[in-house]
């Protein structure tokens, strides 16, 4: 009996697996990112964002400004490998660049689970444009009268 015993330390590993590095996923459903700066007690916020792959690719390029190519990556084939902009960046950049990262794979990726979802939601062939409302514009009275 004595192999079968876990400590409380493997069992929260086993019971909350992360999907990515870096990330976690609030209680309401919305995945963040944020690194530890080095040699630092203060961390940099990364954003907020509806997939988790979007605060992975975040978290990806603010530890690859940081760390350089040696950094562990979620995705190693997905980040730019630009030397040139390796020097020394500051936290205020480094959060810049992850987010505008981590913004446009959130656009895509919603934009793309949308798109499958509304094509799959259409069954037969016809095709309905729902156009939405310009609610900053006054309502047109009718030719009714």
């Amino acid at each position: 009996m004595e192999g079968d015993c876990w400590s409380s330390g493997e069992k929260r590993k086993v019971q909350k697996e992360k999907p990515f590095r870096g990330i976690r996923m609030r209680k309401w459903g919305k995945w963040v990112a944020e690194i530890r700066e080095p040699n630092k007690r203060t961390r940099i916020w990364l954003g907020s964002y509806t997939t988790p792959i979007a605060a992975a690719r975040a978290y990806d390029t603010a530890v690859f400004y940081l760390r350089g190519p040696s950094a562990r990556l979620n995705f190693p084939d997905l980040v730019l490998q630009e030397e040139e902009q390796l020097r020394d960046m500051s936290a205020a950049s480094i959060r810049k660049k992850a987010t505008e990262v981590g913004a446009k794979v959130d656009a895509l990726q919603t934009s793309s689970l949308h798109n499958h979802a509304s094509a799959s939601e259409s069954t037969d062939n016809t095709r309905r444009v729902f156009q939405k409302p310009d609610l900053n514009k006054y309502p047109e009275g009718s030719d009714e009268d």
